[in-house]
């Protein structure tokens, strides 16, 4: 029997973990073809797959409340969609690396950006607000940052990102998350 309820919560994680990700895709995809739909339907669209965030979010908090074999394995999940909710992150695909904790993955897409920008291939400012976003991901899974992207994050950082930065990981942290992103919530509804 032991054995079923190590499955069963094997398959649940599965089952969330591909659920954000088609969260987070529908997200990216919107900001892809934002060019080719008319601004309403943009914010509509938009704003449907945010609360279908928040629900997934409401599921999730259920599970965590009742479930606590399921607290250590979707804390990562958990923080990425306060970061979507609160809208700390703006890029999709930095908040699917930071859910599944792939810290090599971001440093890869950080390099790609380098490159681009160089090149001009990237505007400069979506360059900053990416760059940012990705190194705050890194700092959160604990990675340590040389010192000049230090210095770029502090002279970067948006009032969201540094508000997220500031909720430590550790004991209670998942409720100041919590209250974090509901206050972005609410604000905007």
């Amino acid at each position: 029997m032991a054995s079923r309820g190590k499955s069963e919560t094997s398959k649940l994680k599965q089952n969330m973990e591909e659920q954000l990700d088609r969260l987070m895709q529908q997200l990216q995809d919107l900001e892809e073809c934002r060019e080719e739909l008319d601004p309403e339907e943009y914010e509509e669209t938009k704003r449907e797959t945010l609360e279908q965030l928040s629900e997934f979010h409401d599921s999730l908090e259920k599970i965590l409340s009742g479930n606590m074999t399921l607290v250590d394995e979707l804390g990562g999940m958990q923080l990425a969609i306060q970061a979507a909710i609160s809208q700390a992150f703006k890029t999709p695909e930095v908040i699917r690396l930071f859910a599944k904790k792939q810290p090599g993955q971001l440093r890869t897409r950080l390099a790609e950006m380098d490159r681009d920008v160089m090149v001009g291939k990237l505007p400069r400012g979506t360059y900053t607000q990416q760059k940012v976003e990705i190194l705050m991901a890194l700092r959160k899974l604990g990675e340590t940052l040389p010192a000049e992207d230090e210095t770029f994050l502090t002279a970067n950082a948006s009032g969201c990102l540094s508000q997220f930065e500031k909720v430590t990981v550790g004991l209670g942290s998942e409720d100041k998350i919590l209250a974090l992103a509901s206050s972005g919530v609410k604000a905007k509804t």
